[in-house]
């Protein structure tokens, strides 16, 4: 059986549970879109994600549901329902087992829980190993939107690793939960975001490249375990953004941007680089808005 058959084949269960996550899914729906049988994409989907499909299931539908609460716009017993839960009962039950609190007190008041957050199973068997992009076939440049914004004075909320230059790495020596935990954080500012810190900021023994989300410089809100909470001043971010792209082609979407990156000159502009006045930053590869990151600049003194 050709491996790229499999990993398709997982990545389609992947596809129909995230398309379906509001209705009954049944194993035989899953081996259905996976095109073998019950018991054969069973046991395909626990060797691929970790987690059998019902596991899989249960705990995606308790992070979004826990999203949702977060919010404090819906009654319990609505989420329950949304997220095919018989009873209350049986959703807090399974909420308070999955977060170690129940949801009332968390839609009350919120705090950092670990989410579920699946990677796509495809993205982790395409071409990029340990931060190397590697591609057989490089497409020329795609149109890259440039924009500079303006950053407040804020806090950031990060959780270093050891050594690490890059997001492979860091999930080597961290982990790949870190972004679910900081994607709970209600009073984020932005989303989460893998950053390389400025030399400033980097501690002794500590790692160049962290995750972390920014929040208001007044927050006052629980700082997770492991985690810590830096100032960061007001500052300028040139932000680079490249055309949408189909998911599994994230690696060039990547490259096509740290090319356009390497060889801009913001002094044609007006600014030039500023990398010690903030971390430079990248989101989360998603196809439908293209691959994004910003870097510090200043104005030039003319």
């Amino acid at each position: 059986m050709e491996r790229w058959e499999v990993i398709n084949a997982v990545q389609r269960m992947q596809n129909y549970i995230h398309e379906n996550i509001n209705s009954l899914i049944t194993l035989r729906d899953l081996a259905k879109s996976a095109g073998y049988s019950q018991w054969h994409a069973a046991r395909l989907f626990k060797e691929f994600t970790g987690k059998s499909p019902f596991e899989y299931i249960r705990v995606l539908r308790l992070s979004k549901a826990a999203v949702q609460l977060r919010e404090g716009n819906s009654k319990i017993i609505d989420v329950a329902f949304d997220y095919v839960f018989d009873s209350h009962e049986g959703f807090t039950r399974a909420f308070y087992k999955q977060f170690g609190i129940c949801p009332k007190k968390y839609s009350d008041n919120p705090k950092p829980i670990q989410l579920f957050m699946p990677h796509r199973v495809r993205d982790h068997y395409l071409t990029i190993h340990k931060g190397e992009i590697e591609m057989s076939e490089k497409k020329s440049t795609n149109t890259v939107f440039v924009q500079v914004v303006e950053r407040p004075a804020r806090k950031l909320i990060l959780k270093r690793g050891v050594k690490a230059t890059h997001y492979f790495e860091y999930c080597d020596e961290v982990g790949c939960d870190v972004w679910a935990i900081l994607s709970s954080i209600k009073e984020a500012m932005y989303e989460p975001a893998g950053m390389w810190l400025p030399g400033n900021l980097i501690k002794p023994g500590t790692s160049e490249y962290v995750q972390g989300v920014e929040v208001s410089e007044h927050y006052s809100g629980e700082i997770p375990d492991g985690f810590e909470m830096i100032d960061l001043p007001a500052c300028k971010m040139m932000v680079f953004q490249g055309e949408p792209f189909d998911d599994e082609n994230f690696g060039e979407a990547i490259a096509d941007l740290w090319d356009v990156m390497e060889k801009y000159n913001p002094q044609t502009y007006g600014f030039e680089w500023a990398d010690e006045e903030a971390p430079r930053f990248q989101l989360e590869p998603q196809g439908y808005r293209g691959y994004i990151e910003a870097r510090p600049v200043k104005l030039l003194n003319l």
